[in-house]
């Protein structure tokens, strides 16, 4: 098959798993032309089958705003007539679930487009009334519709409508990647044998409550001696080197920044921290267990669906500070427990989140697209 794909080529967890997708079906001889503005962080470096388009938008006086979307809608159309593509398949619902349908109005009917919902284009965006009624026209002129979760299916039906027909295909993580890894090397970097080692990896906005991070942190650390790592940078970063300051944790907390490689971090991670109040999958979780590594998180979202509590992490109310520094202390301070929660996460990613049986899905999603001509 030849497959376009647009995404967002950021940090963020959906472009991080359009580009991983495309990767991975390039490697089973599918050409995979990327078409966004600029080139996917995950992507880097030549590969087999792999195009890569960008997507130059002119700036004109006339336009206040450089009109991104229609100029992505031409490239599209331009890659689809020039290498024959059979179909585009597009994360997030706007701009590109759009743009994708003006690019097949314009090269034909037999151009199919698949749309994959992340998240905030529907719990964000959705709840927009000046873009409910664009959102919902992308999703419903597409020919087929996934989303990452159980609970993003179901908000989206919710929101939009009842009988909109969505496959849930759940995110999945290439444990060539992420895996325990032996890297005590790495971790005597950042703290003592007798210390433990808690992480956190986000894009650091208020969403992702990176205060709960801290304030749980505090609390462990006076249970047992501990160290934080924070991977990622964003709105919230100032606030929170302010907030480590005036609990006087300035020695414990260690801030990375953005990072593209976090899989060696996750290895030398004896605990996640994911206190999200929102989470359509919660994709760092699944990499977290892939390396050995369980999550304390918020019940919220698709989270449930990713950790299982009391068998490879635990869940708390959203906001429960105290409640997810209580099982943290727990965790850590049963070597049993914790070792059992590892194999649990382990066992739970090899048979629902191995990246060879999700990309069958999305291959047998195609299939059924392209039946259809």
């Amino acid at each position: 098959m030849k497959i376009g794909f647009t995404c967002y080529p950021t940090h963020g967890g959906s472009g991080v798993i359009a580009t991983e997708l495309g990767k991975l079906l390039a490697e089973r001889g599918h050409d995979i032309h990327f078409i966004t503005y600029d080139m996917p962080f995950r992507l880097g470096g030549f590969q087999q089958n792999i195009f890569y388009h960008e997507v130059e938008v002119s700036r004109y006086s006339l336009f206040k705003y450089p009109p991104y979307d229609l100029t992505l809608a031409s490239r599209m159309a331009q890659v689809a007539k020039l290498y024959e593509l059979d179909l585009l398949h597009v994360h997030y619902a706007v701009p590109h679930a759009i743009s994708a349908y003006l690019a097949k109005q314009m090269v034909g009917e037999h151009l199919k487009v698949v749309t994959t919902l992340h998240g905030t284009d529907i719990t964000v965006l959705g709840d927009d009334p000046t873009l409910h009624n664009i959102i919902c026209f992308g999703m419903k002129q597409s020919d087929a519709v996934t989303a990452v979760s159980e609970n993003l299916k179901q908000q989206t039906q919710e929101l939009f409508n009842p009988d909109l027909e969505i496959d849930r295909i759940y995110n999945f993580v290439d444990q060539r990647i992420y895996h325990p890894r032996n890297v005590r090397y790495l971790k005597d970097n950042y703290v003592c044998p007798d210390e433990k080692l808690i992480i956190h990896i986000s894009n650091f906005r208020e969403v992702k409550r990176p205060h709960d991070v801290i304030k749980v942190f505090d609390q462990i650390q006076k249970a047992l001696p501990a160290r934080l790592l924070l991977v990622g940078q964003g709105p919230e970063w100032s606030a929170i080197h302010e907030l480590v300051r005036s609990l006087n944790l300035t020695d414990r907390v260690h801030f990375l920044g953005r990072q593209d490689d976090v899989s060696q971090f996750m290895s030398i991670a004896d605990l996640l921290l994911l206190p999200s109040a929102k989470e359509s999958f919660g994709l760092v979780a699944l990499e977290a267990m892939a390396c050995g590594v369980p999550t304390i998180g918020s019940r919220i979202g698709g989270i449930p669906e990713v950790v299982i509590h009391g068998e490879t992490g635990y869940l708390a109310e959203l906001g429960d500070v105290n409640e997810m520094a209580k099982y943290a202390i727990n965790i850590l301070q049963n070597d049993s427990t914790h070792q059992l929660f590892v194999q649990n996460g382990l066992h739970r990613v090899d048979q629902e989140f191995r990246a060879d049986r999700i990309v069958d899905q999305y291959e047998a999603l195609y299939e059924r697209v392209l039946g259809e001509k």
